[in-house]
């Protein structure tokens, strides 16, 4: 969603860069930049006038005419700026000291309240909560219908005692579902309400009705972050008509500009409690505002990656990998099918390694990414017998010819993956110093040459932010940051010296692999 403000702004520092000291003009002449760039990405104008003056001001103070680099400190401002903007930190939701929390969703009709009614319950209940979803959208068609799909995907009992479509009474369905909550013992009520396609006096009244009906704790307003401006001015409507408490950005995969999802925080006073990125139920998380402006910026979003690594990879397999790496021994076609099936769990490759810093600068090599080939790698490995997985020296050709023929490719894609795998089983010797793991620090030690003062090969320093608890969950071949690299130097960068994109093609990828699918 923010491609378009990340390349301006990137553009923008890039001309900074080199520059020994900033004289006012060239600060005028930045915040003229970064002024255009906001409201072409369809920033609120009191939010871009707020965030220039704040810019500017600290701009022209001690930190960055004393700073040995100048360009690099006006990046940290504008990032600090835009965190602050974006709500500072992140906020969780606020629970009842006596449960059930009751959670109301309002919104205009298509801004996807349902569908984050969904995400939302799924989510609480992984947190260990039991929710309870509630059908009190009785006006638009299918509305109940939906809500209750969601919730068997979701795994969380619906309360849905009206067909809908017009007929039922909203008011009574939400208030006797706090008192079936209480009797199922349901922590948590999240009230799916009705919207429209334009604020009006009956939605508004009805969703206070609702509202004075069942006392929420939360009243979070769901706002779909490709609408522009006029998302800002239903917010405010909301705020003042109902009184919301939070908001979730929806829609945050789509190519819209977002200036929305900048402006609605400053201009609500409300906090962003969660984003929605994707159509699947797992695609929500809680949104964190520096994270955010991290990605804006180009600088990536490791915590992030570190997060989803870790869902994808159970501890058990963690666990046994950094066991492998301890102890020297070898990393099979076995290891890698494992690690290849989590990573797929993580999502869409490209996804993945947009998360990397500086790999904003690789956007359309990242669009020309096809996950099919991991589908193709999966499959040759599933061809090979267990001996030929754990030891792929024996496989010959007779043995590859057999393997492509069960697995549908060539020989050729079979040579491909192993010698891809024998790079990654090269890493992955490696893998022990780079994490930092005691079992590789304590054999380097051994090694003579480690003993020699000034030589190579000894204690290799943590990748920064990465934590040897990691180690084996990122899979081979993945990116790591190069030693001591510190994220926020990357911002509106290009790569950072010894960064380079893996090879992940295994043979195929992108375009090749498009053309080779017809």
């Amino acid at each position: 969603m923010f491609d378009t403000l990340s390349d301006r702004l990137s553009g923008i520092f890039t001309k900074l860069r080199g520059k020994g000291r900033l004289s006012d003009a060239d600060i005028d002449a930045t915040a003229r930049e970064i002024r255009l760039a906001l409201l072409e990405a369809d920033v609120a104008l009191p939010v871009v006038k707020a965030f220039i003056t704040n810019v500017k001001e600290r701009a022209r103070g001690a930190e960055v005419s004393q700073a040995l680099n100048p360009a690099q400190q006006v990046i940290k401002i504008v990032h600090e700026e835009l965190v602050a903007i974006l709500g500072g930190e992140a906020r969780r939701l606020q629970f009842a000291k006596q449960p059930p929390t009751v959670i109301m969703l309002a919104g205009l009709q298509g801004s996807g309240k349902t569908t984050l009614a969904g995400k939302l319950a799924r989510w609480l209940k992984a947190q260990g909560h039991q929710p309870l979803l509630v059908a009190a959208d009785l006006q638009r068609p299918n509305a109940v219908g939906q809500l209750q799909v969601l919730g068997g995907r979701a795994g969380v009992e619906v309360y849905a005692p009206e067909p809908g479509n017009g007929v039922g009474d909203p008011v009574r369905v939400a208030r006797d579902s706090i008192e079936h909550a209480k009797r199922a013992a349901r922590d948590i009520v999240i009230v799916d309400t009705a919207g429209r396609l334009g604020i009006d006096a009956e939605m508004m009244a009805q969703a206070a009705s609702i509202r004075d009906a069942v006392q929420p704790d939360e009243v979070v307003f769901v706002i779909d972050a490709m609408v522009g401006q006029d998302a800002v001015t239903t917010a405010e409507a909301f705020r003042d008509g109902v009184g919301i408490t939070g908001v979730v950005l929806s829609k945050l995969d789509g190519d819209a500009r977002g200036g929305a999802a900048l402006s609605v925080r400053h201009v609500t006073g409300q906090p962003i409690l969660f984003a929605s990125t994707g159509e699947k139920l797992e695609d929500f998380d809680v949104f964190h505002p520096d994270r955010m402006a991290s990605r804006i910026l180009g600088m990536g979003d490791v915590l992030t990656l570190i997060e989803q690594a870790e869902q994808a990879f159970d501890e058990e397999q963690k666990e046994k990998m950094a066991a492998k790496l301890m102890g020297g021994q070898s990393f099979t076609l076995e290891d890698f099918l494992d690690q290849l099936i989590a990573v797929r769990r993580m999502g869409p490759i490209a996804n993945v390694l947009s998360m990397m810093p500086g790999m904003g600068q690789m956007k359309d090599q990242l669009a020309e990414l096809d996950d099919k080939h991991f589908d193709r790698v999966t499959a040759i490995i599933r061809s090979m017998t267990p001996g030929e997985r754990s030891n792929p020296k024996i496989i010959n050709g007779s043995r590859r010819a057999r393997i492509a023929g069960g697995s549908g490719v060539t020989v050729m894609d079979v040579n491909q993956l192993l010698n891809r795998f024998t790079e990654a089983q090269k890493m992955m010797k490696q893998m022990g110093g780079m994490m930092g793991l005691p079992g590789a620090r304590r054999k380097a030690t051994k090694s003579p040459k480690n003993k020699r003062k000034g030589t190579k090969g000894g204690n290799r320093p943590r990748a920064a932010g990465m934590p040897g608890g990691l180690a084996g969950g990122m899979p081979p071949g993945m990116p790591q940051l190069p030693p001591g690299m510190d994220p926020s130097a990357l911002a509106g960068g290009g790569l950072p010296p010894g960064f380079k994109l893996p090879k992940l093609d295994f043979g195929k990828l992108g375009k090749k692999d498009k053309e080779s699918d017809k």
